[in-house]
Formats: structure tokens, sequence, C-alpha cells
């Protein structure tokens, strides 16, 4: 499926919609398995992991909560500026409890290094991470993954929730922005 825009580029297919899909499947067993008998909180980092924590809580088989929180580090640009913030905390307490983080990029590293100090210090009982995407190629901060969707090459990377300037969030496939 492509979305026409009037005016801009079209954008490159690199992870087809039904790829996405299967990998939601094989992640959600992955994540009942590992966390069967625990009290799970998935934790969706917004706007980009939306469509990801969606698809994702659907295939796991356990009772769980979820809760959202916020942070930015790109306003309105196609790099990080290296500062992150809390926009919106999460509204509920994590202590003693298991956490996973759901982000739709890990990109340099810099905002899951600092979610994972900042949620530490909450003191849940575990506190892991889920990926849609990861970019190691750009990693300034090492950061742990526990679950990873799929590796992508040093591109900026738009839909399945993933945005540029707000823009193409609504496309069911990961795509490529051509260079300018």
């Amino acid at each position: 499926m492509r979305i026409a825009r009037e005016a801009e580029p079209p954008i490159e297919s690199l992870v087809a919609a039904d790829r996405i899909a299967g990998r939601c499947a094989e992640l959600g067993r992955e994540i009942t398995r590992d966390y069967s008998g625990k009290d799970l909180i998935l934790v969706g980092v917004l706007k980009g992991s939306v469509m990801f924590l969606s698809d994702l809580m659907r295939h796991i088989d356990l009772p769980l909560t979820v809760d959202y929180l916020r942070v930015s580090s790109y306003g309105d640009r196609t790099e990080s500026g290296g500062v992150v913030r809390f926009e919106l905390d999460l509204s509920q307490p994590v202590r003693g409890k298991h956490v996973l983080i759901v982000e739709d990029i890990v990109d340099t590293g810099l905002t899951v290094h600092y979610l994972l100090n900042n949620l530490a210090t909450r003191e849940p009982a575990s506190l892991k991470v889920c990926t849609l995407l990861d970019k190691p190629s750009r990693r300034q901060k090492d950061v742990p993954i526990d679950y990873r969707g799929f590796q992508v090459p040093d591109t900026f990377v738009v839909g399945y929730g993933l945005d540029y300037q707000g823009r193409y969030r609504n496309l069911p496939y990961i795509g490529r922005v051509p260079a300018s």
C-alpha cells in the first residue's frame, strides 16, 4: 500500500507489512514465555511505538498492564539533538514489577540509555527493552536490546508509527525517506 502525497517523494519500502506482522507474533511468543507468571508492565514510548505496541501486545498471552511515557530528542529534525527530556511520565508506579520498554527504534541509544537509568531508580523487579527497529551503526551509547524486531541500515526511516515532521506514521510498512 502506498499513500500518495502531493509534491512529496515516494517512500521506498524496507520492511513489508507482512514481515512486521510475523515478527510481532514471534516476539509476542518470546515475551509470553519469558514473563510467564510475572507482573508485566509494557511501557510504550510515545508517539512512535503506538502501532508496534498495539500489535505486539495482542500476541502476548499474559495478564499485563500498559503505560506510556513520552520523551523527546529529535524534535522536527532527522537526527537526535543529544538532549533527552521527558514530556510525559508514567501514570503508575513500577516498583517491584517487571517493566518492558517498547520502542519504535533504537538509533543513537541516547533515549533508551536515559530511560533505563531513569526507570532503574524506580526499583522495578526487572527492566528490559523491546524495539521494532535497531540501527546499531549510529550507536553512541551501548544499550541492551532484549527483543529486536529488525536491524535497519543507517538511513532515515518512517512508517508503522515512525514519522518525519509528524507525517508518514500511518504507513503500514517501514520505508526509507529518499535523500533530498
